[in-house]
């Protein structure tokens, strides 16, 4: 049934059958404005798909920036890294060396606005770097070096949590753009860890807590963190994109590398599409309906890069426990 509308007509949405559709249940198919709608209680799951392949393989590096424009940064080779690449959504070009070549490092902001914090150069770093879409330069240092840790935010509001110094750390910092400052312990010290959001709505999950993998997940309000819905596959050494109210977090060690994403709704995580390489130290950019990885180790220094898409189109479709 077609429904109709202009400036002087009004027809409510029909059914096929004919009735008209204010409570849609499952199984309805109706017409409205162009488009065909289906009620349905299934969930969809967004697909990864493969991307431009990094131009130098390697695992605990740092990643930042969108879907169709990634960065990503240090990590170990051959040896500590200080490569840089951008992304353009198919492939990857070498950009500006970090001053600092170092693994496991933390990454924030974007392509043209970026921040990279901490890692290990030999001992753990206290470096902070931020790149203007051309170059590396000299931030303020944290007050805390360490390393395995995951960074959100932006260049002039960072954020960065947990790692280690030698023991798993609790710390908490917030970067104004040239100083870091205090900010909440997180409730379970972790390293190995996964981040993501802004620096005063924050997301962390998974880790390794100095005794086993972790599946914790806390949520920063830009003074404290607090519990949030525990991850379905504890796991460590992970990465993470997009916000804390639409999260998502792939791969990882069990202990074994791992393919699993998943993502969250702002209190609870479900499952996600599997990544097609399994792999763990790799990094993540990006958001839940758009997300990039990078990077890793798998059975040897990964430059396979992902992209996170979800199927079909969610204006068209929606859930019958939600209604129209």
């Amino acid at each position: 049934m077609t429904n109709y509308r202009d400036a002087k007509y009004t027809f409510p949405t029909v059914t096929f059958s004919g009735v008209a559709e204010s409570s849609p249940v499952e199984g309805n198919i109706w017409y409205d404005s162009g488009k065909f709608y289906l009620g349905t209680s299934l969930s969809f799951t967004g697909v990864w798909s493969s991307g431009g392949n990094l131009a130098t393989a390697r695992y605990g590096l740092a990643g930042c920036g969108t879907q169709s424009a990634g960065l990503c940064m240090g990590g170990y080779a051959a040896a500590d890294s200080n490569v840089t690449e951008e992304y353009d959504g198919s492939a990857w070009s070498s950009g500006g060396n970090l001053g600092t070549a170092r693994q496991y490092l933390a990454g924030a902001g974007t392509q043209s606005a970026g921040l990279c914090m901490g890692g290990y150069d030999g001992s753990v770093s206290n470096v902070t770097e931020e790149y203007d879409g051309t170059s590396w330069s000299s931030g303020g240092n944290l007050a805390t070096a360490r390393q395995e840790l995951p960074g959100a935010g932006t260049q002039s509001a960072g954020l960065c949590m947990g790692g280690t110094t030698g023991s798993v750390s609790n710390v908490t910092e917030e970067y104004d753009g040239s100083a870091w400052a205090s900010g909440g312990n997180l409730a379970t010290a972790r390293r190995g860890l996964g981040g993501a959001g802004t620096q005063s709505a924050g997301l962390c999950m998974g880790g390794y807590d100095g005794s086993n993998s972790s599946n914790v997940t806390e949520e920063y309000d830009g003074t404290s963190w607090a519990s949030g819905g525990n991850l379905g596959t504890a796991r460590r050494h992970l990465a993470g994109a997009g916000t804390q109210s639409a999260g998502l977090c792939m791969g990882g060690y069990i202990p074994d590398v791992s393919a699993v994403t998943e993502e969250y709704d702002g209190s609870a995580w479900s499952a996600g599409g599997n990544l097609a390489t399994a792999r763990y130290a790799l990094a993540g950019a990006g958001t839940q309906s758009a997300g990039l990885c990078m990077g890793g180790y798998a059975a040897a220094n990964s430059n396979v890069t992902e992209e996170y898409t979800h199927p079909g189109s969610y204006d068209e479709l929606f859930t019958a426990s939600q209604g129209l």
